[in-house]
Formats: C-alpha cells, structure tokens, sequence
C-alpha cells in the first residue's frame, strides 16, 4: 500500500511562534521526550496542545490504573479507530506492561480476545460497551466498578476520551506510522 501524505505536516521547530515553541519544548521536556505524531498537529493551535497534552500527561503516566490496564485501554480504542500511529506506539508498551502479545493481536485483528486476567476482561467489556453502543449496562458498570472504583472508572473514561481525541487526529489530519515503519491497520 502506498503511503498517504499527512494533510499537515510537522512544524519546523526553528518554524514555531514563540508561544508554539513553549509548547513544544514542555512537550520535549517531559516524559514523552519529543513532539510528533498527533501532537505535533496540534501544534497548530498552542492552546489546545498545551492543554491537551496536559491531559494526557495525565492520562499516560498517572492515573491510578496500572500501566497495564491503561494500555489496554489505549490500543482497545486505537484499534476501533483504526489509528495506525496510536497502535504503532501503545501496542508495544501494552505488551512490556504485561499485556499477552497474542491478546494485543486478536484486539488488532478486530477478533474477540480471550482474557486470563479478570481485570482486563473487565475493562475491555466496559470499554468496548461504551464505545460500540456509547452507554454501559448496569451489569458490565458493576463488574468494571468492582474491579477499579469510582475513581478508576473515571480515570478509565478520560483516558477512552484523551485516547478517542487522538484517535481523531490521526485519522484527520493523516497522522502516518513513522517511515518504514508497518501500517497496523491497512485500510
């Protein structure tokens, strides 16, 4: 499959307004260690990646949720928009927190994974729930509440959201996979 060109390509740092560059440099400077994909996109208007990114600082490193079932999260969402750069990036560290490598696979494939851990089956009912039919049983908010609280189902929500905004993004904006790299998801 040919490559298809991104509708905006990334800013030349030595390109960026002085408030751009403040939000880039944060961006560089945290944990994430560089700007592309969907963030260098909204680079385009620094309110809303300054504040976007703050959420996603967030979302990313520090809810209580473990890294685990974050990333879960994260490529359940990538896969249902299939979005190419978000997979490239979250699968691997799905699987480095734990998550099994052929789970991760039939979640990419768009098949019905099996789970060994109660807390993953959970969170991928709820998620997936909430996403395919936007509403959650009763049945299903038990059972992901019984695993994760309040307060994780609400860390859980913002994450499905910061992660559906980027989903957006890429598919928008055309965010590609990094050059030789494998599209996940050829359309």
């Amino acid at each position: 499959m040919s490559r298809i060109a991104p509708r905006i390509p990334d800013l030349p740092p030595e390109k960026l307004s002085p408030e751009q560059r403040k939000v880039y440099d944060a961006i560089a400077s945290g944990p994430r260690g560089h700007v592309r994909g969907p963030l260098a996109v909204w680079l385009q208007s620094a309110p809303l990646a300054a504040r976007a990114e703050a959420l996603g600082a967030f979302c990313r490193y520090d809810t209580g949720l473990p890294k685990r079932l974050s990333e879960l999260a994260i490529i359940i969402t990538g896969a249902k928009w299939r979005a190419g750069f978000e997979w490239y990036v979250h699968a691997p560290l799905g699987i480095k927190a734990g998550l099994d490598p052929d789970l991760v696979e039939t979640i990419r494939t768009g098949g019905t994974p099996t789970f060994k851990r109660e807390d993953e089956a959970a969170l991928y009912a709820f998620t997936r729930e909430l996403l395919d039919t936007h509403e959650v049983s009763d049945e299903t908010y038990r059972r992901a509440e019984a695993q994760f609280g309040a307060k994780g189902l609400v860390e859980l929500v913002g994450i499905l959201g910061y992660y559906g905004l980027i989903s957006m993004t890429i598919k928008a904006f055309r965010v590609a996979v990094p050059e030789g790299a494998q599209e996940p998801f050829e359309n």
